[in-house]
């Protein structure tokens, strides 16, 4: 199984160690964020990202070129209510159906089972 980070699933996972050490134990370790997640994770200050920044390092970050992009732009107006969807959120699920076994670790379950409605590959959803 693949897990995948979006923005709440970063914050949720930032200096939390016991619950870093729980998904290393279940072998969902390291995690896939795709980079344009760090957008929304982020707030530019070195001294406010510096959990973030640490867990950061310990992630695989994925680069979103225009495939990925257009898959996430299919996805997204393919829920009927795309001006509703955050772009972020339809590229994790683009990026989760590229991916084995994909879990995806969210604050926004609602948004992501509506964009992983129209994905081929099977999506767990994990609520931060």
């Amino acid at each position: 199984m693949t897990l995948i980070l979006d923005a709440g699933g970063v914050s949720a996972l930032a200096g939390q160690r016991a619950r870093l050490a729980e998904l290393r134990e279940r072998d969902l370790w390291p995690p896939v964020v795709p980079s344009v997640v760090l957008t929304e994770a982020l707030t530019g200050d070195h001294r406010r990202d510096h959990h973030t920044n640490r867990l950061l390092r310990l992630c695989l970050i994925n680069t979103v070129d225009e495939d990925l992009a257009r898959q996430a732009a299919r996805l997204r107006t393919a829920t009927g209510r795309p001006g509703e969807i955050a772009a972020t959120d339809a590229i994790v699920v683009a990026q989760a159906a590229r991916t084995s076994e994909p879990n995806i670790l969210t604050s926004d379950p609602g948004d992501i089972r509506s964009l992983s409605a129209n994905c081929t590959t099977a999506i767990a959803i994990t609520p931060t």
